[in-house]
């Protein structure tokens, strides 16, 4: 069973971490593009950081996926620390996109609050892991990252979502989009509080 999980969270990960390729060759009315207005579209500034938020978003997936290994880390960590300086730089800088086009978020204030405050957890737990690791207490550190990185799954678990609430739930995309903006990440975090407070035989691969 954790092979399967692993083998499942590796697969998403790259999967989604490599989408945001597809995005710069997709017409704009299919994806979530389509759902944005044409005056949006148009605005230079919150393009750039639309694509620099689902670019780096992209960067961390990958990066940050290999952070938990530990046999990675033992054999390598001189690669260990050069792929988490690049995951922090790229959740860092993705966040700041991220609070920024949050508050033109498809749906109203719900969605807006919803992403606006996983854009700032994310940003605090990454500041945070990396701050604690510049101090060497290593344990926090973890326990940061795995907060950090249970929000840059976000990414994944809002595509896993939104299909599945306007699909077979037969939701309209608003309403959807308004719960999927928080059952997008607040189940990770706490999924990430449970894996390690409980020790879970997840917990052997980090």
């Amino acid at each position: 069973m954790k092979k399967l999980l692993l083998f499942l969270f590796y697969f998403l990960a790259i999967g989604i971490g490599l989408y945001p390729i597809l995005v710069f060759f997709m017409p704009e009315d299919q994806g979530l593009l389509s759902n944005k207005t044409a005056e949006l579209l148009r605005n230079s500034i919150w393009r750039t950081a639309f694509f620099t938020h689902i670019s780096l978003g992209g960067i961390a997936l990958l990066a940050g996926m290999t952070q938990f290994s530990a046999r990675m880390r033992n054999r390598n960590l001189a690669r260990h620390r050069i792929l988490g300086k690049i995951y922090i730089g790229a959740c860092l800088i993705s966040g700041l996109a991220g609070l920024y086009i949050a508050q033109f978020a498809t749906g109203g204030w719900i969605p807006r609050l919803g992403f606006t405050s996983l854009a700032l957890f994310w940003l605090i737990t990454t500041w945070t892991a990396w701050r604690l690791i510049l101090i060497r207490d290593t344990e926090a550190h973890r326990r940061w990252m795995i907060r950090s990185y249970a929000l840059t799954f976000a990414a994944v678990t809002l595509r896993l979502w939104l299909p599945l609430f306007t699909g077979p739930f037969g939701m309209d995309f608003i309403p959807a989009y308004q719960i999927i903006a928080w059952l997008s990440w607040v189940p990770n975090l706490v999924f990430a509080e449970w894996i390690w407070n409980t020790r879970s035989p997840l917990m052997a691969s980090t």
